[in-house]
């Protein structure tokens, strides 16, 4: 079974392939616009510091930001998923290109991330991708961040973040706080891969993606095939792009509670799969009424 299929959304991508005016956030590492099987003029790159483009397409953040992109927003003729080509990402590097293996997991601060997430939001970002870890901050750090989610709730952008791979039982500061859908990544069949981080707020408020070797945009012009929960994370974010290219007018609100599946009572530490048809389904049955 393809990872489309085993979350439903082949059926959501035949409806549509996203509109321009679905801004999604990706926080990542920059991005190789150049690359054959992206549309360049679909990324728009939020900040120009020093380091925000693609100049070591070998590193890990060029690496990882452009296997994301391609989860994300890839052609649909592309060996990537390709869920949103049609959408916006607004990239905001925040890992610069420097030479690490891309078997560790790209690692950000409290404070890096609260100020990505605020200039995504006032980009015009409807959804954040975030497929990182956060590393622990001090208190008056900490506090910046959870200011910054906080901002993300009033401004009505949902955050989709990764919940981590540690195999920990347990939250962070990020996937417990209210405003945000944690990731855990699972197999083909649906199962939670061994590493991923769940818990008692993942359980409630999260999903699971599928995040087992899957197949997107190498840097270096082939395929890649990676695992773990920041790959998961870009599967919800595009369904929930999808979801709101195809019903424009819906909420915050009734986005997340269509592809979050909130109506269920929920004490399992594990979250449930995500399903896109059954969101869609959700959004369509109250447009009705």
């Amino acid at each position: 079974m393809s990872p489309l299929r085993l979350v439903r959304l082949d059926g959501l991508m035949a409806r549509t392939r996203g509109r321009p005016d679905v801004r999604i956030g990706l926080i990542d590492g920059p991005v190789l616009t150049d690359h054959a099987e992206l549309e360049r003029e679909r990324f728009v790159t939020v900040t120009e510091e020093a380091g925000a483009t693609c100049s070591r397409p070998d590193s890990v953040a060029c690496l990882h930001g452009t296997f994301i992109a391609g989860i994300l927003a890839s052609t649909r003729q592309s060996t990537a998923p390709a869920i949103c080509p049609d959408c916006t990402v607004l990239v905001r590097p925040i890992y610069r290109d420097t030479l690490v293996p891309l078997a560790d997991n790209p690692v950000a601060g409290p404070r890096q991330l609260a100020a990505a997430i605020v200039d995504t939001i006032d980009a015009g970002a409807r959804i954040v991708n975030v497929s990182l870890g956060v590393s622990n901050g001090s208190l008056g750090v900490n506090g910046e961040l959870s200011e910054a989610l906080n901002y993300a709730s009033r401004r009505g952008t949902i955050i989709v973040a990764a919940a981590g791979n540690q195999g920990e039982v347990g939250a962070s500061l990020i996937t417990r706080h209210p405003s945000v859908i944690p990731v855990v990544a699972c197999d083909l069949h649906g199962r939670v891969l061994n590493g991923s981080n769940v818990g008692r707020s993942i359980g409630i408020h999260g999903l699971l993606a599928p995040g087992q070797e899957v197949t997107s945009l190498g840097a270096h012009g082939g395929p890649l095939a990676l695992s773990g929960t920041s790959v998961a994370t870009p599967f919800v974010s595009g369904t929930i792009a999808l979801l709101w290219s195809a019903f424009p007018s819906a909420t915050p609100a009734a986005i997340r509670r269509a592809v979050s599946q909130s109506w269920m009572r929920r004490r399992s530490i594990t979250p449930p799969l995500l399903d896109a048809e059954a969101a869609y389904d959700a959004l369509a049955e109250r447009t009705r009424g």
